[in-house]
């Protein structure tokens, strides 16, 4: 094999691989970046996978969960509590049904996450801090629709590595950037809350 001239007008560089979907002319500083980015996001899933397992009544048996059905039960109210909201909801908040757009809207709206959807059931769940719970808004069910799941509830919580909808039943549409990263719920408030007007403006526009 010849040599590759680098762009960036370095020195030939020897048997530069390419890798599946890069373009031939990608730079070897850009290979590096892309190998830089892989083994970052590998390593941040691994992070959050042991901080969620935490929750786990048996470390071992939710791994193998994981690892067999992409879904593992774990325990709300100890490290962390999840707000459950309709899809409907969510999706009159972001004003479109399409999953990118929804998802980026979640992002930026509940300034990054995490949240994952339960395609089955048509349900987003956002992970908040456990004490979320214990907040009279949540306790005496001051917002319509959305519930908060604390003390005494089993999750179904996917691998931090179903980030897609065709990774699993349920996937992380905003993925936990880091162990221990939680939404604030009071965002959550403001996005049932947008969502539920949305929505009800939308239907009565259909019924003049």
């Amino acid at each position: 094999m010849g040599t590759v001239a680098d762009p960036e007008g370095a020195k030939p560089v020897d048997h530069v691989p390419i890798k599946p979907g890069a373009s031939p002319f990608t730079t070897s500083a850009e290979l590096a970046l892309q190998d830089v980015l892989v083994h970052t996001r590998h390593e941040r899933q691994l992070a959050v996978g042991h901080w969620l397992l935490a929750a786990a009544p048996d470390m071992k048996e939710a791994r193998k969960e994981w690892a067999v059905a992409g879904i593992a039960l774990l325990r709300c109210g100890g490290i962390f509590s999840a707000i459950r909201v309709p899809a409907d909801v969510v999706h009159a908040a972001a004003g479109t049904e399409e999953l990118h757009q929804v998802n980026a809207y979640l992002s930026a709206a509940l300034m990054g996450g995490p949240v994952f959807v339960d395609v089955a059931s048509r349900r987003y769940y956002v992970l908040v801090p456990a004490s979320a719970a214990h907040q009279d808004v949540w306790k005496s069910r001051l917002v319509p629709e959305a519930e908060c799941l604390g003390t005494g509830c089993f999750l179904g919580v996917p691998s931090p590595k179903a980030t897609a909808p065709s990774d699993a039943r349920s996937y992380w549409c905003v993925p936990m950037d880091s162990p221990g990263e939680l939404c604030v719920p009071q965002a959550v408030t403001q996005l049932v809350m947008t969502g539920r007007y949305q929505r009800a403006a939308a239907e009565r526009e259909a019924g003049e």
